[in-house]
């Protein structure tokens, strides 16, 4: 990364690191597109077992890795402070955290998994398939969650190709995994919607090992000796890196847990009602993607430029990455909304739960656009290190007004499972707004001694 002057400079930079974090985020959420795709394939069971599966992991993994994440702003400010030296005790703490992390979530899995799906009362068939795809998940949460760690350290320095080429190149053999395991092709065993979860362990146990090997090998990366320091344990660096990504891993799961909450009322309707609603939210999760890898790109540069004391250049590039999210969510919004049917048809074969996807997906414009604006000015936050009073902001936002709003129209009016969406719309523009006044206050009160 450099200093930039322009706002062209600015946006060149931003599409610089944003176009293969988007590519990156594009590829890992194709694994969950070919497990959905390919499941529901099989049969609508099984599409209903592994979204319900994955609606139970979702919240899980993305509040928890949002802990891990905090190395990216942290590392980026630490690198725009010129504090190499700190950078890979850093990093070497994030792996042992991210240890520490899975182990503790494979324990409690083991003890809480069965009770939890029981008290679902869901079908036998689609229970079975849930329990058997989180086993197979599990066998790779070790290596997902340290792969998170060496992600945030790479994309802290800017790097961010490496870890794109690392993702591309593992979705064939992800593809060919899923295709052999559920369908038990060439020999291999079916599975099912289970095979889904196998495929992808399998495939983070690659991606974590080739990202190590590409960061203790290759410039710049292995000059800060992160694998040779792997005895530099400090509980100073550890607690830093909680302090920042324990907000952050919460206001993450206030958000994916209250998705998953959803699916699970909506999981009392009839199962073609839980296909189509999850088809239609893994599209527009598909293209969530674009202004998540916006956030990622803009906690890294407002934090290199705070790091810097550059705080006019900081703010600059809150207000573009907010602006161009909201663009890029107007223009797919429509385009979703104007094709809705045919790409529906990717998902199913069945008439009717094409039909449902379509109609849920007439929401997806307003979706976009709040989503879009709440990810990007929570991502501007993080780096600038303010971290708190956000995730206070998303629990109100999603548990207060997401749900009873959704809950309410859904169960009280004629709308029935697309009230939910309204209910989700509405927490999500109540958190953008409500993190947009906050970046604006800090920048004005905390960060201006040098904005001029």
């Amino acid at each position: 990364m450099n200093q930039t002057f322009t706002i062209k400079e600015k946006t060149k930079q931003i599409f610089i690191l944003l176009i293969p974090i988007l590519i990156t985020q594009l590829g890992m959420f194709s694994m969950v597109f070919f497990n959905t795709i390919l499941s529901g394939k099989y049969n609508s069971s099984d599409l209903a077992g592994v979204a319900i599966g994955s609606s139970i992991w979702n919240p899980v993994f993305t509040g928890l890795s949002g802990i891990l994440l905090a190395v990216s702003p942290i590392v980026a400010q630490r690198f725009g402070e010129r504090k190499s030296k700190e950078v890979s005790s850093i990093v070497v703490n994030g792996i042992y955290l991210s240890l520490m992390i899975a182990i503790v979530v494979i324990i409690l899995g083991f003890f809480l998994l069965n009770p939890l799906l029981d008290s679902m009362n869901l079908e036998t068939r689609v229970q079975h398939t849930v329990h058997a795809y989180l086993v197979g998940l599990s066998f790779g949460i070790i290596p997902l969650f340290i792969f998170n760690v060496l992600r945030s350290f790479i994309y802290a320095l800017g790097k961010t190709r490496i870890v794109m080429v690392i993702m591309i190149s593992s979705l064939p053999i992800n593809f060919f995994l899923n295709y052999v395991l559920i369908y038990g092709n060439m020999g291999f065993p079916e599975l099912g919607g289970a095979g889904a979860g196998y495929a992808t362990s399998i495939t983070y146990w690659m991606i974590a090992g080739v990202t190590a090997f590409i960061i203790k090998k290759q410039d710049p990366f292995s000059t800060y000796q992160i694998f040779s320091n792997l005895k530099d344990f400090s509980w100073g660096n550890c607690k830093e890196i909680l302090k920042i990504g324990v907000p952050m891993g919460l206001s993450t799961f206030f958000e994916t847990s209250m998705f998953a909450v959803v699916t699970i009322l909506i999981s009392k309707f009839s199962i073609t009602t839980i296909a189509a609603y999850q088809s239609a939210l893994n599209i527009v999760s598909f293209l969530y993607m674009v202004p998540v890898s916006i956030s990622l790109a803009l906690t890294v540069l407002v934090g290199y430029e705070v790091g810097a004391k550059r705080y006019r250049d900081a703010r600059i590039y809150s207000w573009l990455g907010i602006c161009l999210a909201i663009i890029i969510a107007l223009f797919t919004g429509l385009l979703v909304v104007l094709f809705r049917y045919k790409v529906a048809g990717f998902y199913s074969n069945e008439a009717a739960v094409i039909q449902l996807t379509g109609h849920f997906l007439i929401y997806a414009l307003f979706f976009q656009l709040s989503d879009a604006i709440q990810v990007t000015a929570q991502a501007a936050l993080r780096g600038y290190k303010d971290v708190n009073l956000a995730f206070i902001m998303t629990l109100i936002a999603y548990w207060m007004i997401c749900l009873p709003v959704g809950y309410l129209l859904a169960h009280f009016t004629n709308l029935g499972a697309p009230g939910y969406w309204i209910g989700l719309t509405s927490g999500l523009l109540a958190a953008g707004v409500g993190l947009s006044l906050r970046l604006l206050y800090i920048q004005k009160r905390k960060f201006v001694i040098l904005s001029a």
